[in-house]
């Protein structure tokens, strides 16, 4: 008879030794099962990519977003430019990319999503993927409006001229005021688009059009989520590689016109003394974390359907490569037309001042501030000699002469939703065949939320389906559930008011939770589980050690940054009361108002849920351990037993060398991709995998 007898001492994190039962790392687990010729069994049910350049799509698109268009370029700008740049490479590198391989390898490792991953660890953290779970779906609410919005300026930009070209007439010569007082972009926005209140306190009907635009969003999600990775991979391969020939050719139309020199050397102009600031570090360092979907789960799902030795060490580095580089991409598109938007209000705004010099000098008052330039031809005048003059004389001419600032213009409305449907609108009305140009832009961002969009929702639903087996057995109903739930609760969104609750999940719902979340995945890999295990069971994945600088990068680097994150980010609700922009119909113009009480319960009530399954879990699995069967732990380990069944050495086949299964889509042999913990005692072999229907709560 053979006995097997190796035991490691339990993690520190068990007290009673029930987290990471008898646990022993993957790779001495796959040693000791080769050694005795024993396979592990793999999930021949579980679905794999077709290919790796489909699962590279899926995990670009998922990271490629919106953001990297309306956010990382406003970040930038604002922000030091070259400095900030420099800044966020440096924070990618010593954050993004070890924590981003970190969900990686343990998505491909474990074969599960995101609850799976950390039960499988230990039943304790199962909290973590229910975090993750929640925070996707609350994304997955508001991100899918954006989506509608698109969906109604696309088809708005079939008409010639644009109906945001021009302001409205309210009678006979008469344009609307609020147009007039503001601009054709920001009104039809804000009264077209949005029909908005004046604040978040104002309650109002729903909008029709946007409610019908978001039951169109949500028809597309689920026709291209229904049939799992197979149909979400197909509609990959268009909506990934779509923004970017859409970002090549705004790219090319850009850098030709006026004004683009002047947009690209405002972002990139270094501003070195930033680095001193607190609060640039804190933002550079939340969109690096929001740029690769830390947290989200969806980097662990799409990884759980990869082959076993997929380098997933080069998946990440390539990954976080392609974002970054597509974020300096979607920079130059984006400064360069501001550019020539910014660059054109102010010519325009020379022409007018220009002719009202003209009038004044002619009535023949005190001429000692007469211009040396030529007024007889106002566009003519260049923008750089109008603001040399006016810093000498305009203070002497009266309030009628403004100032003619183009920086001043480049920072208007260059940030999240006002960048895409209002500043990037304005300049696009001023291209030649501008519909085209329009249905151009909107396709993208429909297509670049939409890329998004399907992994969030696989974050979603690869989790549950994977820990409980009857939701896997029935995906098309959970995924037409999910979707039908997700269009009623998202109606919130549709009211008059409902931008500012857009703006309210965007800013809360998901930042403060999802650096909880990873702090936890941190902490529980490179503390209680072990960076040294974690490297072990790598280097069997890969065939190959990762560099030792890993681990203590996930040891104190990450995780000390984390920790300090969400401290500056609390410090700052703590200290700044939470504001938003709301748009005053009467002024016509956007004005920063403080949330009301109730929305700041709101908000804390987010931020809770999304959160509290972490204490939840792990009260609930140590309550499990104590008063279950047999009490302290009794129970749990009595579970683990079951796993096991008593062999002699007939039963095993040493000579054959260790049982291997035929991955399909690795186009060669492996070693199973699940394994479990070994009993301590007696005489047992490895059961075949469990049957379906089964709870895997394994420790490793």
């Amino acid at each position: 008879m053979l006995l097997w007898s190796m035991e490691k001492p339990p993690l520190p994190s068990d007290e009673e030794g029930t987290g990471m039962i008898e646990g022993q790392s993957r790779s001495q687990l796959l040693a000791t099962v080769e050694d005795l010729g024993q396979g592990v069994a793999v999930d021949p049910s579980r679905p794999a990519w077709d290919s790796k350049f489909q699962y590279v799509l899926a995990q670009v698109g998922f990271s490629v977003g919106l953001g990297n268009v309306w956010r990382f370029p406003y970040l930038c700008h604002q922000n030091g430019g070259g400095a900030f740049l420099l800044l966020y490479v440096v924070l990618l590198m010593v954050i993004g990319v070890p924590l981003f391989f970190l969900e990686l390898a343990a998505g491909q490792s474990i074969r599960q999503g995101s609850i799976g991953v950390w039960k499988h660890i230990s039943p304790k953290l199962v909290g973590i993927g229910y975090s993750s779970c929640v925070v996707c779906f609350f994304v997955a609410l508001y991100y899918n409006v954006i989506i509608a919005w698109s969906l109604f300026y696309l088809g708005n930009s079939f008409q010639y001229p644009l109906p945001w070209e021009h302001c409205p007439e309210s009678g006979p010569n008469r344009t609307v005021t609020e147009c007039s007082s503001s601009s054709p972009t920001s009104y039809f926005w804000f009264r077209k688009a949005l029909d908005i209140t004046d604040s978040i306190d104002e309650t109002g009907q729903f909008n029709p059009i946007m409610t019908g635009c978001l039951l169109a969003a949500w028809v597309i999600v689920c026709l291209g989520m229904i049939k799992g990775i197979k149909s979400s991979a197909r509609v990959m391969y268009f909506s990934s590689l779509f923004p970017y020939a859409v970002l090549l050719c705004f790219l090319v139309r850009g850098l030709m016109l006026d004004g683009a020199s002047e947009g690209l050397s405002f972002m990139f102009f270094p501003k070195l003394e930033i680095w001193g600031e607190v609060q640039v570090w804190r933002q550079a360092a939340t969109q690096v974390f929001f740029a690769l979907g830390l947290g989200y789960g969806s980097v662990i799902a799409y990884s759980s359907y990869n082959p076993t030795h997929n380098n997933c060490h080069r998946d990440a580095l390539m990954v976080s490569t392609i974002n970054f580089l597509t974020s300096i991409l979607a920079s130059l598109v984006v400064f360069s037309v501001l550019g020539f938007r910014a660059k054109s209000i102010a010519v325009d705004c020379v022409v007018r001042n220009v002719g009202l010099l003209t009038e004044m000098s002619s009535a023949g008052s005190d001429l000692h501030w007469l211009p040396w330039f030529n007024m007889s031809d106002p566009g003519s005048v260049s923008l750089t000699d109008y603001r040399e003059w006016f810093h000498h004389y305009g203070s002497l001419v009266g309030s009628s002469i403004t100032d003619c600032n183009l920086e001043e213009e480049m920072s208007k409305g260059v940030e999240g939703t006002g960048l895409a449907f209002i500043a990037f609108t304005e300049a696009m009305a001023l291209f030649p065949a501008s519909p085209f140009w329009s249905v151009l832009f909107f396709l993208m961002l429909l297509n670049l939320g939409l890329s998004t969009m399907f992994g969030t929702m696989q974050g979603i639903l690869t989790p549950l389906m994977d820990s409980f087996k009857p939701l896997g057995r029935h995906k098309t109903l959970l995924t037409v559930s999910s979707c039908a739930l997700g269009f009623l609760i998202g109606l919130l969104f549709t009211q008059r008011r409902g931008n500012y609750f857009v703006t309210m999940f965007d800013d809360y719902s998901a930042t403060l939770p999802l650096i909880i979340v990873v702090i936890f995945e941190t902490f529980s890999v490179s503390w209680l589980y072990g960076a040294d295990r974690f490297l072990d069971d790598i280097e069997v994945m890969l065939q190959w050690r990762p560099p030792v600088l890993y681990k203590y990068m996930w040891k104190y680097v990450c995780l000390l940054s984390m920790a300090g994150l969400l401290g500056a980010s609390l410090l700052r609700m703590l200290f700044k009361r939470p504001t938003y922009t709301a748009w005053n119909r009467s002024m016509a113009e956007e004005m920063t108002l403080e949330y009301p009480g109730w929305a700041l319960a709101v908000l804390a009530m987010l931020i809770l849920i999304a959160s509290l399954p972490i204490p939840l879990g792990y009260a609930h699995a140590l309550l499990t351990a104590r008063w279950g069967p047999g009490g302290s732990g009794a129970g749990e380990r009595e579970v683990e037993r079951e796993r096991y069944a008593k062999c002699d050495t007939s039963e095993l086949d040493l000579s054959q060398g260790p049982a291997r299964t035929r991955d399909d889509h690795d186009g060669g042999e492996r070693l199973g991709a699940s394994f479990l913990p070994l009993a301590v005692d007696g005489r047992y072999r490895l059961l075949p995998q469990q049957e379906e229907g089964e709870e895997d709560d394994t420790g490793v």
